[in-house]
């Protein structure tokens, strides 16, 4: 390899590690199961907090709301989300520098909503969120199953942009890493990807034909585009033009925040 091939390798691929690990923090911190994190300004002072959005199924979700003013108190409300259930409203009193939230535990994919107020010695209040917020409650994927599907769907992201990069560039390599791209995808998305779903909501596949999980649809049309740009990608003419469509669509599909539309319990049916 020459020194010009060697920088523009070199360029290409920091591009494309930039790229995906800016899609992987977008992506993290945009998501429904993200903590929501907010911040009250009161007398001049800054409470800084974070309400939970996921939970494993083993117990009941627990955090707290750090307030130092023992003389202040917050309502809880919460009931399961699509459920006909009535407000459950509770009064805490702060302990130990903050007041303790506790959610019941919920069976996989159930989900609990739930509304925080503060209120101070004047009565006034401080509502932590202008609408509930939803917590879903998940079971335990175990390491030997989680690891490998998120390794794998993170470089497959990160060969999918570097092969987009290489079309572009009319490199010699691009079938080469689409194909890899696509072998990661298969088994990142498509094998392991069912797996951790299987452990985390009892289901293997959540979305279409059976279901909307934007999760598993996303993924069914990022590797159908990869096997349409490996299959258009020799012929001449436009074929190299599939794999920069085929690294786009795969960038745009994964923008999408993580289990938007996901697994979630109907108690209205359950009940």
């Amino acid at each position: 390899m020459t020194n010009s091939n060697f920088q523009r390798s070199l360029i290409l691929w920091l591009a494309a590690v930039v790229i995906t690990l800016s899609s992987v923090v977008y992506q993290r911190m945009t998501g429904p199961t993200h903590p929501m994190r907010g911040k009250l300004e009161v007398n001049g002072e800054k409470l800084k907090y974070k309400l939970l959005r996921s939970h494993e199924t083993t117990s009941n979700a627990i955090f707290k709301i750090p307030v130092a003013d023992t003389s202040w108190t917050a309502l809880f409300k919460w009931r399961r989300y699509k459920s006909h259930d009535s407000w459950t409203t509770d009064t805490l009193k702060s302990i130990a520098g903050g007041f303790q939230i506790s959610i019941p535990q919920q069976p996989a994919a159930g989900k609990v909503e739930y509304l925080i107020t503060l209120k101070d010695d004047l009565g006034n209040d401080y509502p932590l969120s202008s609408e509930p917020v939803i917590i879903r409650f998940k079971g335990a994927v175990p390491g030997f199953v989680l690891l490998p599907h998120v390794l794998l769907m993170f470089f497959s992201m990160l060969l999918g942009v570097r092969t987009g990069l290489e079309a572009i560039a009319n490199g010699k390599h691009t079938y080469g890493y689409a194909l890899w791209t696509t072998t990661l995808l298969f088994f990142g998305g498509l094998i392991f990807g069912p797996l951790v779903q299987k452990f985390a909501f009892d289901a293997y596949w959540t979305g279409w034909p059976f279901g909307h999980d934007l999760t598993d649809n996303k993924t069914a049309v990022a590797f159908v585009f990869w096997l349409i740009a490996l299959w258009q990608g020799k012929k001449p003419g436009r074929g190299r033009m599939w794999f920069v469509i085929a690294a786009v669509v795969q960038l745009l599909v994964y923008l999408i925040p993580h289990s938007l539309l996901g697994s979630e319990l109907d108690y209205t049916k359950r009940d």
